[in-house]
């Protein structure tokens, strides 16, 4: 099996355990979106400023390893046409579950980020694409492939994380005990401790190949914000370990 394969299957297990980001919003949620009540959120916590996304109705939309029937349920709730690509089948499941429970079509994706994306160039006006580039190995890719599918003046927003979490121990954040990069595709010994921690495999990235890998990508940032993990030692100690990003295509 590749690591992305793993991956997915751990994902699709998780889901199936109660996993908060493979958990459908509610019909309520639903209808509270259509009337312009909602929250979207890229990172663990902080919900994207309103503004970031301006008005979706008619847009055409791509969630990037977004499924689950969480946030894209709102983007159709807003009028986009909206696709959605992830290797999770459980995750797509519940977009599936979502759409049929609510009425409203969606292009469901089984797909990997990792890979060319199967669109065409300049498909999309917006990429919505959430806290998961953790669990590849290359996201300079990634940014390439937003920048190839954007339409010029498309928007990418962007969530990751900043590799803060990848240098404390997993059961305590509060030691230091990783060096960078955190690669376990080249280490067997930080393999084998995602997988008794139930983790998948993930990988560290820097604020380069983060935020630099976008402008090289072609893109212009024009703003971001940080965020915690939600839980643990760091997000009580208020430790920013989460960034958000806004980027047009130029």
């Amino acid at each position: 099996m590749s690591y992305t394969d793993i991956n997915a299957s751990v994902i699709d297990r998780w889901v199936e355990e109660g996993w908060q980001w493979g958990k459908p919003i509610s019909h309520e949620a639903y209808v509270d979106a259509l009337h312009g009540k909602y929250d979207l959120l890229l990172t663990p916590t902080r919900p994207m400023p309103r503004e970031w996304l301006g008005d979706v109705k008619g847009k055409k939309l791509l969630g990037l390893a977004a499924a689950g029937g969480q946030q894209m349920p709102v983007f159709c709730a807003l009028g986009a046409s909206c696709v959605v690509l992830d290797y999770s089948l459980r995750q797509l499941r519940s977009e599936a579950y979502v759409a049929l429970r609510e009425g409203y079509e969606i292009d469901i994706v089984h797909g990997d980020m990792t890979k060319r994306l199967p669109f065409g160039d300049e498909t999309f006006d917006i990429v919505f694409h959430p806290v998961s580039n953790c669990y590849i190995k290359d996201v300079g890719h990634v940014w390439q492939e937003c920048h190839r599918v954007l339409r010029h003046g498309g928007i990418l927003l962007a969530g990751f994380d900043n590799y803060i979490n990848f240098i404390v121990a997993g059961n305590d954040e509060s030691r230091i005990v990783h060096r960078l990069p955190f690669d376990p595709l080249q280490d067997e010994t930080l393999f084998r401790e995602l997988q008794e921690n139930d983790c998948g495999v993930q990988f560290s990235h820097t604020l380069e190949e983060q935020i630099t890998g976008q402008l090289k990508a072609g893109f212009m940032l024009l703003d971001l914000y940080e965020d915690t993990n939600g839980e643990g030692f760091l997000h009580e100690m208020n430790i920013p370990t989460m960034i958000a990003t806004r980027a047009m295509k130029q």
